[in-house]
Order: structure tokens, then C-alpha cells, then sequence
């Protein structure tokens, strides 16, 4: 079990919006704010997504903006940038945020290994789609975040792993809970964490209301996780309680301290990941 516990914030997403949660950020500014809450409380990467007057945008220039905002407000996170496919779905769109440069280079990037259905829309992530993306974040030294739903999409990143299209270090976002995929159960979880690739680093997610519970299990199982407005709006499964990205942050840290294990600070996940220190 790694003892420091890697908290990985989805602060925003592509499907929630102000008008369900007020405190869902979306400026530059709104971002860059609760990363730094965040950070302050125990997360160590950030995964990005960008919008245009709310509504979600793969553009890089947007892209500048956010990143920018974040690295002036908190110099030492990591920084991982959506590639997702929910809503675009050329390659050259869902890449062009891998080509920024210098101090606005992603460390990170997401990679869904397959196509899936959501409760009101499929994503689309097609073989080709995803030996590109993988490819594009190898040549240009960004580390996939690789995204993964069911067995079969672990079972690609296996393949992509033998074919040299991935290289470590491997980190894996496991998200459970979503109508259409893998439930969020011990068994399910064991059953992905048995297939891993060894030497992996992986997290886990909990959509809506499944979050907190998907938090304690990967803290009591030694993973980490993956938090946020992004997965989830609400603070209790009564969905009541309107949660803002602080909140949720510093529930989940409470709950990894009582259970003996601290957050990582942003070297010590890059160490944990095999990130090259910044």
C-alpha cells in the first residue's frame, strides 16, 4: 500500500453546469481559485477541462488561459488536461491541446481506452482514435491518464502496453458507477485491480452519488482517487447538499487520515507515479 494518498481533482467536466451547482467553476480565474483551495487541502493533480461561455471547448488558446491561470496560482500542481471524446470526435480536435508548450505543457492527459455509453449520450473512442491519441502523448512525453470503465477497456491498455503505443509509467483512472459501465462494487474493482498491468499506479472514481463510497474503498485499498464537481455535484447521496470542489477535498483527506494515510504533496505523486520531478 503506498501510504501518501494521490488526490486527483476533476474540477469541472463537460456536463455540469451553473445553473445545477453555482460553484461549478468554469473561468480561468474560477478554476485556478479552487485549484488552489485544493491544493491547500490535499490534491496534487488537476484534471482539466476547458469551456466558452460555459460550454465545453477543446481549444488550445482556451486551453493557455486556463493552465496559466493555475501554474500562477499553484506553481507545483500537476496538470492534466482533457482529451475526451463526449462531445468532439476528430482526432485533430481532441489533440490540440497536446501541443502547447513550455511552461503550458500538460503533464498529463486523459485517454479513455474505448467507446461507452453515458446515461444520455455515447462517447466515442474507436481503435484508431485510440492508437492516435496514444501515440501523439507518447512523441510528445505526456503521460496518459488512461481512463477506463470495464475490463475490456484494461484489457486494451494490455495491448497497447505488448504493441509499445504505451510505455510507463501506466497510471489508470478507474470510474465505476456510471449507468452503461462497470458498477461500483468490491467485486467489480478487484476483478480491474487483478488485471492490471504491474508496476501501475491506479485511482478510482465514483460517479454521482457513488463517489464517497468509491473514495473510501480506493483509500482502503491503497489506490487513490479521482474527486469532483466533475463526477459528482452533490455532497450526500440524498442529493440535497450542493458540494463545491473544497468540500469534497477536504472530506476525502479527513477520511484518508483517519485511515493513517496523508495526502501527497504534488512531488510525492509525481514520485509515486514516476513523473519527472518539476
Amino acid at each position: 500500500m503506498d501510504r501518501k494518498l494521490i488526490i486527483n481533482l476533476a474540477c469541472t467536466g463537460m456536463v455540469p453546469t451553473k445553473e445545477q451547482n453555482p460553484d461549478l467553476p468554469e473561468t480561468p480565474e474560477e478554476i485556478a481559485g479552487d485549484v488552489r483551495r485544493c491544493r491547500e487541502l490535499g490534491a496534487s493533480i488537476v484534471h482539466l477541462h476547458a469551456r466558452i461561455d460555459g460550454v465545453p471547448t477543446y481549444r488550445k488558446e482556451i486551453y493557455v488561459d486556463i493552465i496559466a491561470a493555475v501554474r500562477e496560482a499553484v506553481p507545483d500542481i500537476i496538470v492534466c488536461v482533457s482529451c475526451s471524446g463526449r462531445n468532439f470526435p476528430n482526432i485533430e480536435q481532441r489533440s490540440e491541446v497536446l501541443e502547447l508548450e513550455g511552461d503550458l505543457k500538460p503533464e498529463m492527459a486523459s485517454l479513455t481506452l474505448g467507446s461507452l455509453n453515458f446515461p444520455k449520450q455515447a462517447s466515442v473512442t474507436d481503435p484508431a482514435m485510440i492508437a492516435g491519441l496514444a501515440e501523439r502523448m507518447q512523441a510528445r512525453g505526456i503521460v496518459p491518464e488512461l481512463e477506463v470503465f470495464d475490463l475490456g477497456m484494461l484489457e486494451i491498455s494490455r495491448y497497447l502496453l505488448r504493441k509499445g503505443m504505451l510505455r510507463p509509467p501506466l497510471y489508470y483512472n478507474i470510474l465505476l458507477g456510471s449507468l452503461g459501465t462497470a458498477s461500483l462494487s468490491p467485486l467489480n474493482l478487484g476483478t480491474l485491480l487483478a488485471a492490471l498491468p504491474e508496476g501501475a499506479t491506479w485511482a478510482l472514481a465514483g460517479i454521482g452519488r457513488f463517489q464517497l463510497a468509491a473514495n473510501t474503498m480506493a483509500i482502503s485499498a491503497g489506490g487513490h482517487i479521482r474527486i469532483g464537481l466533475e463526477d459528482n455535484i452533490f455532497f450526500d447521496s440524498a442529493r440535497k447538499k450542493l458540494a463545491t470542489n473544497p468540500m469534497l477535498v477536504e472530506r476525502a483527506a479527513a477520511i484518508a487520515r483517519l485511515l493513517e494515510r496523508e495526502p501527497a504533496t504534488p512531488a510525492e505523486a509525481r514520485a509515486l507515479i514516476g513523473l519527472a520531478p518539476r
